[in-house]
């Protein structure tokens, strides 16, 4: 295989990267080891940022964060809840914070307005009674799968490349240059060999590990932050405490649910990331103090992701290490086709893009501007079916036709259909994982309970996936969703957590134990 540039990664970055220089008329190939969002950038909490959050911490972050909410906004609006912002104060935070606050907004180009209190509690009800002080802002709620699937759906359509659960495993280097790369597919055990003029590392945590293949040397910190999803939406408009960034000090709205975080533990890997009760507890008493609700209501689901932070030689705790963008061109190491993008946000993936495919193409004798600031993301179909409510509106206008697969999210059959048609087409494989990164199927309060054997069955009744391949599928699925159930286990969850084990070992006889295969026996109790 030949490509003129090799993009590492398939999360936001590396689906904006690929878009941006498939529009400047560059052959592209994207390798991602397992699929769309799998990393970081499928595990967070979907925030716009207005660049609030880091006025006082990181300015320049803050005001890249400002300026690419306002582009995006203007070229993806499909992809995005334009819900606004409030930070709320309550009794006891540093009132000299509160006080700067607006002026550390103005310097940093971000619209700020103060509200009376009465205000604040009638566009926001369930604030707490203690709050001090409220200020409006731009935030909103972005959807990353969404995000994600039509950026690099655009590239796909202007010719690029997308190879999932494939691996790289090599590189080889000859006169300052990547002259071959050798990829391993996770699955099926075959070996390819690319030739690229230009490769670029976007794997997001594990960008150490791809530089380490070429011999260089790539200090990263991981930061693990966990979130809380509730059972219903519990404000309209983001709510950030008013304080520098802490635990548990943002609630995010995500069509019906609240996306509620985050915290900032120092790990050793990001391989091995979960979210545990202790993380929960402190969530949650942290996000009632300005959200009191919050300490009795259903959560469904945890989840937990890794920020890669660049290691910049100071002893600064983790919420202190920039949030800001870095592109490292490693000529200096003496490879001249090879950078690195280690780190960013969300927010400024598009912007990250336009950076590297700046770098990429002034190497290429490309002379085509960047178009991504000005031209509309393209609202396909690609991402169509992560809209949360979507398919209620579908059910409304076409039930009588349509039956319904995932009760929860109300996913009807002709998008399970439709997103397995789209995965095929691009040569993807089919399974229930793949199906829910690109569709709600499994995201609601049930977690998987009706609609993994329900999508299990179609794919069967298909043709898609044999039946014994069918139950390895299923347990794999239930296996991802029990990892974010374990921890919020109380009230509610927990008959929904019995009622899943007693369908699945009852009638599938199915158990699912730790050391990770399917048993037909008779040990069912507390382990799917």
């Amino acid at each position: 295989m030949r490509t003129q540039a090799l993009i590492i990664g398939g999360g936001v970055t590396g689906a904006g990267l690929s878009r941006d220089l498939a529009l400047r008329g560059v052959r592209v190939l994207v390798v991602e080891q397992r699929d769309i969002n799998a990393g970081a950038s499928g595990r967070n909490h979907g925030l716009l940022h207005s660049g609030g959050r880091y006025v006082s911490t990181d300015p320049g972050a803050a005001k890249e964060c400002h300026q690419e909410n306002e582009i995006l906004k203007r070229v993806a609006p499909h992809c995005i809840e334009d819900t606004g912002g409030l930070f709320v104060a309550v009794e006891g935070d540093d009132e000299t914070y509160v006080s700067d606050f607006p002026h550390l907004c103005r310097q940093c180009g971000i619209p700020c307005e103060m509200l009376d209190l009465e205000e604040a509690e009638n566009l926001e009800p369930a604030l707490s009674s203690k709050m001090i002080a409220a200020y409006r802002v731009d935030d909103g709620a972005i959807d990353p799968f969404r995000l994600s699937l039509e950026n690099i759906a655009q590239a796909q359509e202007l010719g690029a490349t997308l190879l999932r659960d494939t691996k790289v495993v090599g590189f080889e280097k000859e006169n300052r240059q990547i002259k071959r790369v050798q990829l391993f597919h996770m699955h099926t055990g075959q070996k390819t060999v690319v030739e690229a003029e230009q490769v670029i590392n976007a794997a997001g945590p594990w960008v150490g590990e791809v530089a380490a293949l070429a011999g260089i040397g790539i200090e990263m910190l991981y930061s693990k932050g966990t979130l809380l999803v509730t059972a219903h939406r519990v404000t309209d408009h983001v709510v950030n405490r008013l304080r520098n960034p802490g635990d548990g000090d943002i609630l995010v709205p995500g069509g019906t649910v609240s996306l509620l975080g985050t915290t900032s533990v120092r790990i050793d890997s990001p391989d091995l990331i979960t979210p545990t009760v202790e993380e929960v507890d402190l969530i949650v008493n942290e996000g009632s103090q300005m959200i009191p609700t919050l300490k009795g209501i259903r959560y469904f689901r945890s989840y937990a992701g890794v920020r890669p932070l660049l290691k910049v030689g100071s002893n600064l705790d983790d919420r202190s290490v920039s949030r800001g963008f870095a592109l490292l061109d490693h000529a200096r190491d003496g490879l001249e086709n090879f950078a690195t993008i280690p780190s960013g946000k969300l927010t400024t993936f598009r912007f990250m893009a336009e950076k590297t495919a700046d770098l990429i193409c002034e190497k290429l004798g490309v002379h085509a501007p960047c178009s991504t600031r000005t031209e509309s993301l393209p609202d396909s179909s690609s991402g169509k079916w992560t809209e949360p409510a979507l398919g209620a509106k579908h059910w409304f206008n076409h039930h009588a036709k349509d039956p319904i697969l995932c009760d929860c999210e109300m996913v009807p059959e002709s998008a399970v259909k439709s997103v397995v048609n789209a995965i095929i087409e691009k040569g993807g494989d089919v399974n229930l994982l793949s199906i829910g990164v690109r569709s709600r199927v499994g995201k609601g309060v049930c977690q998987g309970t009706f609609c993994g054997k329900r999508v299990s069955a179609l794919l069967e009744e298909s043709g898609e996936i044999g039946s014994y391949d069918g139950l390895i599928d299923i347990r794999r699925f239930l296996q991802g969703r029990w990892s974010g159930e374990r921890p919020v286990l109380w009230h509610a969850q927990i008959m929904q957590a019995e009622l899943k084990e007693a369908f699945y070992c009852g009638a599938f006889n199915l158990e699912v134990v730790s050391d990770g295969h399917i048993h037909d026996d008779k040990r069912c109790g507390n382990n799917l």
